[in-house]
């Protein structure tokens, strides 16, 4: 989900490399015993860690375990291994399509690491039938094969969790995706993502504003366990069939391996509204003073904001044009915050010196405000809208504020002549 500079890429991508290392190391011998054991001596068991501190980390991490209880030999297989050193690696983060790969470790090296850097880690021990378990293991193995190591990853709909899941779920016959796809989800995406990402606030308000209307969507458990955290919590409320036709909890016992030491995120994604609606009343207000007062400060910071609405915008506009980040599609801020902003900026600097606007200029700032009216209009319409009222409510003061900025330039020089 995260953007990621290229140094924090290259040490997630040093990490990878020491869980594939050591699983090019250890699992000949470990996926003998996993291989050929029976189906009934195999135990299966989901293994969650904990969020991070650092940004990437944020959404947790989870794996399947495999343990064959007459060995003790244990291999954790998890989807979130990525190859920096891949041609076009950036290109394809950028655009949208980047590949993550699946990897196998002994469960021992593969849980130590997170142990080491204080985020939780939980075992679940599931109930799975002999035959399911063989299953399981046989899928597994197939999906470490070179050829079918790696996909395509999408932040919400095909990641390290929801390939751990759909997994799990294709091994009990589908008795898990329809259990919790008949139940709502907790929260939407975007609120996940700004709950999680709330220690950066920084990239939280980056992601927020660049999320659209898919973020908003109503989602199912089924949904929402795209995170390791909710599928954690929502399988143990799911049951299954044993082999002799009676029903039983999905999750047999649940031990607590390693406990968090790190600052845990919050409950609940934090509210927007009120801080971005101060902070756009507050530059609404510097740039009405500093037209009276400051001329030149008022032509800076208006500059500042009209820049940084066209840049956002070119983004916006780039993300939903030339990427497949879908979640990014068809973004509301766009009314707000687009590239026929750079025009103003010239008549903001004529209008510090009393200068009439051009009519370019004033048509510009006419549609401008329309644009916002509608952006405020579209939350009337029915169906999935997308929920940018905090941004509506930062931009509209600055465009109120532009526009009257404008017209009292138009006013003093009319009545200069």
């Amino acid at each position: 989900m995260p953007a990621t500079p290229s140094h924090v890429a290259r040490r997630l991508a040093a990490f990878c490399l020491f869980l594939l290392l050591g699983a090019l190391a250890w699992s000949p011998r470990a996926q003998a015993g996993i291989a050929n054991a029976p189906g009934a001596n195999l135990e299966v068991s989901l293994i969650t860690y904990g969020p991070g501190d650092t940004y990437w980390e944020r959404f947790g991490h989870d794996a399947i375990e495999l343990r064959d209880v007459a060995s003790g030999e244990a291999i954790t297989f998890n989807y979130g291994v990525f190859d920096f050193d891949e041609n076009g690696f950036l290109l394809h983060f950028a655009r949208g399509t980047m590949h993550y790969l699946m990897d196998a470790a002994p469960s021992e090296i593969d849980q130590r690491y997170y142990m080491d850097v204080g985020r939780s880690v939980t075992r679940q021990r599931l109930a799975f039938t002999a035959a399911q378990a063989a299953d399981l293991r046989d899928f597994l193995l197939w999906n470490l094969r070179p050829e079918n190591v790696r996909y395509d990853y999408d932040y919400y709909a095909n990641n390290c969790a929801t390939r751990v899941r759909d997994a799990l779920d294709a091994a009990l016959g589908g008795v898990l995706k329809k259990q919790l796809e008949a139940r709502p989800a907790h929260m939407s995406f975007r609120q996940q993502t700004a709950r999680l990402m709330s220690q950066q606030a920084w990239l939280m308000l980056i992601l927020d504003l660049g999320l659209g209307p898919y973020a908003d969507q109503p989602l199912s458990a089924w949904q929402e366990s795209f995170l390791p955290m909710v599928l954690q919590e929502d399988i143990r409320n799911v049951s299954v069939t044993n082999a002799d036709d009676v029903k039983q909890a999905l999750v047999q016992d649940e031990q607590l391996l390693s406990p968090n030491r790190l600052s845990p995120p919050p409950s609940e994604a934090p509210g927007l509204r009120l801080p971005l609606a101060l902070a756009g009343l507050a530059f609404a207000a510097a740039l009405v003073a500093a037209r009276r007062f400051a001329p030149t400060a008022y032509a800076l910071l208006g500059t500042l904001y009209l820049s940084l609405a066209g840049l956002v915008g070119i983004a916006l506009l780039i993300l939903w044009t030339l990427t497949t980040h879908h979640s990014a599609w068809a973004n509301a801020n766009l009314l707000v915050f687009n590239p026929l902003a750079f025009p103003l900026v010239a008549a903001v600097w004529r209008s510090r010196r009393g200068s009439v606007s051009s009519g370019v200029a004033n048509a510009l700032i006419v549609l401008q405000l329309v644009a916002v009216l509608v952006a405020w209009l579209l939350h009337l319409l029915p169906g999935v809208v997308q929920q940018n009222q905090p941004w509506l409510l930062f931009a509209m003061p600055c465009w109120l504020a532009l526009a009257w900025c404008l017209r009292r330039g138009a006013l003093l020089s009319a009545r200069t002549r």
